[in-house]
């Protein structure tokens, strides 16, 4: 697994969760923000188009980064939420389903 550089994944929303979804991250919690910029991750968008959502960030150590938010309380309380709007599930301990795509091209 490349460890460093500009990751992507995508995921699918239940229909009936979309409008809930759409707006926690309209407005996340403060200590999300800061959980996430100290487990090294920046850069970072959500695109959505209907119920599937494209996730984009830059990480100089992704491994570091998904352990350290695997153990974070609050992004713990904040996925208890948003992982029953996906389908499926997610675990920052586990590869699947959270598998970052690499960066293969990107025009400056």
């Amino acid at each position: 697994m490349i460890k460093s550089g500009k990751f992507a994944w995508t995921w699918t929303i239940r229909e009936e969760d979309l409008e809930e979804y759409v707006r926690m991250h309209l407005a996340p919690w403060p200590e999300i923000m800061e959980e996430h910029s100290k487990a090294g991750i920046r850069d970072y968008s959500i695109f959505q188009n209907g119920a599937q959502f494209f996730y984009c960030f830059q990480c100089d150590d992704l491994e570091a980064a998904f352990a350290y938010l695997a153990e974070s309380e609050a992004c713990n309380r904040w996925n208890a939420i948003t992982s029953k709007m996906v389908v499926g599930s997610f675990d920052f301990r586990e590869a699947v389903p959270i598998q970052p795509m690499p960066e293969v091209f990107y025009l400056k």
